[in-house]
């Protein structure tokens, strides 16, 4: 509700602002920007003020909240260590609220809940009416504001310019969080377990014991075998997805008719659209069945769960992001280019070699990576169609196992984040990282070298 408010009062803001502005440049009064600028003005004023306190308030409410209820109840609860004191309140929050608890015949934590009910209640009037209080006072400050010395363009500009840096940021922060999280929890890893047998070693059979007395593997975390699975199953797929989404891209931007194009390349994208899971339905039910059958008949022995199936089936699910990726690209060049080549005499299929692929292969570059990303990341085909099996072969018969669905076996359930199984997941995220970051590098620097050969 109470952005509800500050949207209303920043368009009201808006509208008199401009309106106001546009009276006075009738008036004859020489404004320094159009009048709209004036009525962003105002609405900055007025919304920019009343969301700072409306966060602040929100952050700041349920630390206080804690701390009023907390100073209601015995010295001996608040002694407490901390994840008992957490259960207490939270079983106070259910009382006041009307939840489930365990201490509705308990006076004391009634009491408490009554507590923090008038509390809570208290905070919000409080909040909604500093709020709505902020965003008036910076509508009349905005208001005051409009007359002809105001560079309000400049202002403006200078908000929106603020905001772009500051989102900027918080991706830049959220992405440097993210790497060191995974570090830190990395290097806790490695502290266990020698970096050279987790790069190195060629068995991965990550079950360890849980306790020093308990009979158990000790684990063995060569992760050879898991990277060489992710590779097989993404070239199988990129095999499928680059040559059938670049060849199809080609066709609906050079040679197919308006008509065909309008019905070919939504029915196209409708496979980018499906679930993952479906995916993986039909590899295990269908492609898997059928590639055994056939082996079978010609005499090779296939498993149940084999590369071949689950790389299949995710280089189809993948084609759609090369495809589209790629007409969008080759769309763009310009029609004088192509023009210029066949004016040469050139074929259309030479010029669609010669010219429009060049001066297209930085997009159509850009494109297939996202498709390799996508490919590495990819876990429920793999899990359903190729198994678990972290085996060592380049053979795509077998079954194999990736890093993303090692990941997810290594966290699934109640775990221990001291023990190398679970760390173990970091440290496999981590160089799932580094290895597409530099798969990144090589294909920039390719496409830097195509692109000075072509401009």
């Amino acid at each position: 509700m109470l952005f509800l408010v500050i949207f209303i009062l920043t368009a009201i803001a808006y509208v008199l602002g401009r309106s106001r502005a546009a009276t006075l440049r009738k008036n004859g009064t020489l404004m320094h920007s159009l009048p709209r600028y004036y009525g962003y003005l105002t609405a900055i004023y007025t919304a920019l003020p009343a969301l700072i306190v409306l966060i602040i308030w929100s952050v700041a409410e349920p630390t206080i909240l804690k701390k009023s209820t907390m100073g209601t109840l015995s010295a001996e609860v608040q002694s407490l260590p901390e994840g008992e004191r957490n259960l207490v309140l939270n079983d106070i929050k259910n009382l006041a609220t009307g939840g489930i608890s365990q201490s509705a015949n308990d006076s004391v934590r009634t009491a408490a809940a009554a507590h923090y009910a008038e509390t809570r209640d208290r905070s919000r009037l409080l909040k909604s009416i500093a709020v709505i209080l902020t965003a008036l006072a910076g509508f009349f400050y905005g208001l005051k504001k409009i007359h002809s010395n105001t560079r309000a363009r400049v202002a403006v500009e200078r908000a929106i310019m603020i905001a772009l840096i500051g989102c900027s940021c918080i991706a830049i922060f959220t992405t440097l969080g993210i790497v060191l999280s995974v570090l830190f929890e990395s290097l806790r890893f490695f502290n266990k377990v020698p970096f050279t047998e987790f790069a190195f070693g060629l068995h991965w059979s990550p079950q360890t014991s849980i306790r020093a007395d308990q009979v158990g593997s000790s684990g063995s975390f060569g992760a050879v075998p898991i990277f060489a699975g992710t590779l097989l199953i993404s070239a199988i797929a990129m095999l499928v997805a680059v040559p059938f989404g670049l060849m199809s891209a080609i066709y609906l931007a050079e040679y197919a008719s308006s008509t065909v194009r309008a019905w070919a390349k939504p029915l196209l994208e409708i496979l980018a659209g499906i679930p993952t899971v479906v995916y993986g339905f039909f590899a295990a039910l269908t492609v898997a069945p059928l590639i055994r059958n056939v082996g079978e008949s010609i005499g090779l022995d296939v498993a149940s769960e084999s590369a071949l199936a689950a790389g299949l089936v995710m280089g189809i699910m993948i084609i759609p992001f090369v495809s589209s990726l790629s007409d969008d690209v080759i769309t763009a060049v310009p029609q004088a280019m192509r023009d210029g080549s066949l004016g040469l005499g050139a074929t259309k299929s030479e010029t669609i070699k010669k010219v429009v692929i060049p001066a297209a292969l930085p997009g159509i570059v850009g494109g297939i990576l996202l498709a390799v990303s996508r490919a590495i990341g990819e876990t429920m085909i793999v899990v359903m169609a190729a198994g678990l099996a972290a085996n060592l072969t380049i053979n795509p018969l077998e079954a194999v196992t990736t890093v993303t669905v090692q990941i997810v076996t290594l966290l699934t359930g109640d775990q221990a984040f001291d023990s190398p199984k679970t760390l173990a997941a970091f440290a496999l995220g981590l160089m799932l990282f580094v290895t597409t970051l530099i798969l990144n590098v090589i294909a920039l620097r390719t496409v830097r070298k195509y692109r000075e050969q072509y401009d």
